[in-house]
Parts: structure tokens; C-alpha cells; sequence
């Protein structure tokens, strides 16, 4: 019986230190959104260039002109898919405290792992934002090429026509805090699933992983059906999370073995 609270104890305990790295996002996300914002220019936002890198790898052809698929899935949007996938955009914060709850009890360590990893993604994330600040799709489709650099965040017009079914303004309210309007590369959306997929894999059977995978396939196609990310920038932000992991990985496998050589 002690030996149980005592582990459970020490689970809440890991529970806590867990979470802390995404308390700090939080933080940091504010912090990076004023700066960005005082520092932006228009000449510095990409725009038609990326759309024109993206119709160059992941293009179509629609009316027989180049287009994106994000111009097909525009012209063929549907109350039934807005609201599939609004679902992992609207929970996935819930989903990633999930996941270190659910490690803290499993496995300390990749649950300090993850927490730690997913504040290494995000300053990586926020420092591309302010290094390469990239129009996402919805902002092309309302403004064009042209930069204005007090344009406001928004939730496109998918995750509006979900507000609207849900009587309340939730994405709308979500995106109005936000101050970082040009930050589509990387989607950190889809980094945040990949990445609870990486580090999750040694803790989930057969039917979790499958449904790891599965999550983040959704949320890479939600990311991109709702005009929120280039193609290139959920790519972009798998290949992060790879990185982090692996990196994480690294950081954990040097910590333990130079304390246990030092002992």
C-alpha cells in the first residue's frame, strides 16, 4: 500500500515537472508575439514565393492553371469536414497533456522527455516564425500578395463556418489572442502530433500506435483542408519533431551516462 502512494506520488510528482515546459511556452509564445509584431516588415514576409515553392512541389492543376491543393480543397469545402477537422485543431493542447499525464505514470523519463522536447520545438518553432515569417494559405486567399503587416490572425473560413454551427465564436476567440499572424512554416500543429507519436511509440501497443500515426495523418490533413499550412509547412513540421526527438534522445542518453560514469 506505501509502496503505491509512493509511486503514485512520484508519477504526480513527474506529472507536474512534465508540464511545466508547456506553462513556459505559453509564456514564451507572448513574449515572441510582441516581439515579432514590433519587429515585422513587409518586405520580409514571404508570401506568393512560398506558394509559388509550394505549387513547384506539392502543385495541381486546376481550370488547366497551376494551383495548390488548398484551392481545390476551398472549392470543395464541407460543413462535414470543417468540423472533422476542427476537432484535432481545437484539442490538441488537450491531447499533449494527455500524453505527459499519461507517461508520468508509464515512464518518467519519456514523459520528461516529451515536456522538455516540446519546448525545444516550439522556441524553434517561434524562432523561424521571427527568421521566416510566412503567410499561411488563408491569408493568400483574402489578401493576395499583398503584405500587411497589422493584418489580424483569423481562423479561416472553415473553422468560422464551425463557430457559426456552434453558436460561439471558439476558434475565432482562440485566433483573436494570437499575435503571430505570419508563422505557417512550420506547422507546429502537426509537430505537436508527430512528435507525441515519436515519443510515445515505446509506451503504446499495437492499437495506440496505430492510432498515433493515425491522429497525426488527421491532423496534417486538417492543417492543410483548413487553410491554415502549406503542404511545405506540415512537412516542415514532421522533419522538426524528427529533429527534436532525436535530439531529446541524445540530450537523455548523454545525461544518464556521464552521471552514472561521474558515480
Amino acid at each position: 500500500m506505501l509502496t503505491r502512494l509512493a509511486e503514485h506520488r512520484a508519477a504526480l510528482r513527474t506529472l507536474v515537472l512534465s508540464l511545466l515546459p508547456l506553462v513556459l511556452v505559453a509564456v514564451i509564445y507572448r513574449t515572441i508575439g510582441l516581439a515579432s509584431a514590433a519587429s515585422l516588415t513587409a518586405t520580409r514576409v514571404h508570401v506568393c514565393d512560398l506558394r509559388r515553392l509550394e505549387m513547384r512541389w506539392a502543385g495541381i492543376s486546376l481550370d488547366g492553371r497551376p494551383a495548390t491543393i488548398h484551392d481545390w480543397l476551398q472549392r470543395h469545402s464541407s460543413i462535414a469536414l470543417d468540423v472533422l477537422c476542427s476537432l484535432p485543431y481545437g484539442t490538441f493542447i488537450l491531447v499533449c497533456i494527455a500524453f505527459v499525464a499519461f507517461a508520468s505514470f508509464r515512464d518518467a523519463s519519456v514523459a520528461r522527455q516529451f515536456g522538455w522536447g516540446f519546448l525545444v520545438l516550439n522556441v524553434l518553432g517561434f524562432t523561424t516564425y521571427c527568421l521566416y515569417p510566412a503567410a499561411p494559405p488563408w491569408y493568400f486567399h483574402a489578401h493576395g500578395c499583398a503584405v500587411d503587416v497589422a493584418a489580424h490572425a483569423s481562423e479561416g473560413p472553415n473553422l468560422a463556418r464551425v463557430d457559426g454551427l456552434l453558436g460561439f465564436p471558439y476558434f475565432g476567440a482562440m485566433y483573436a489572442q494570437s499575435r503571430i499572424v505570419f508563422g505557417a512554416m512550420p506547422s507546429l500543429h502537426c509537430a505537436y502530433a508527430v512528435l507525441i507519436a515519436l515519443d510515445g511509440w515505446a509506451l503504446f501497443g499495437r492499437a495506440w500506435r496505430t492510432g498515433a500515426v493515425l491522429f497525426a495523418a488527421w491532423m496534417a490533413f486538417s492543417a492543410v483542408y483548413l487553410d491554415h499550412h502549406w503542404v511545405l509547412d506540415a512537412v516542415a513540421g514532421g522533419a522538426l519533431s524528427v529533429a527534436v526527438f532525436l535530439l531529446m534522445r541524445w540530450v537523455s542518453y548523454r545525461l544518464k551516462h556521464g552521471v552514472s560514469s561521474r558515480l
